[in-house]
């Protein structure tokens, strides 16, 4: 099963940080998805066996859901108070993206790259 383009967004934001490189074409994203580009704010959260491990959400909607969702996912695993995750825990990680949008609350999971028998 494919990943949403949202969620490949959250994923490939954690991987730059990995990486130490900007892997991520914006420009190119912004053309075949302009609904990108739309002001939401946004919220990640992080779990390892369903156990919660990071999270971070936008304060406003001044910013474009593209940036937001590559915010919230770099200062989930990396810049939040209980722990900055590994690249083993990345792969073993399930990403929660919310969305706050004028119609309601939208919410999507994307399961760990490698299944949850990681123990924490």
């Amino acid at each position: 099963m494919s990943r949403s383009v949202l969620l490949q967004l959250a994923r490939e934001s954690i991987e730059e940080v990995f990486h130490a490189k900007v892997s991520i074409d914006r420009t190119a994203l912004l053309k075949r998805h302009p609904l990108l580009n739309e002001k939401i704010q946004t919220t990640i959260n992080l779990f390892i066996n369903k156990e919660f491990k990071g999270t971070y959400a936008t304060q406003n909607s001044k910013e474009s859901l593209i940036n937001n969702i590559i915010l919230c996912a770099k200062k989930a695993a990396f810049e939040n108070e209980t722990t900055i995750l590994t690249t083993s825990e990345y792969l073993h990680c399930d990403i929660e993206l919310l969305l706050d949008t004028p119609e309601g609350q939208i919410s999507e999971c994307d399961t760990a790259i490698i299944g949850n028998a990681l123990k924490a």
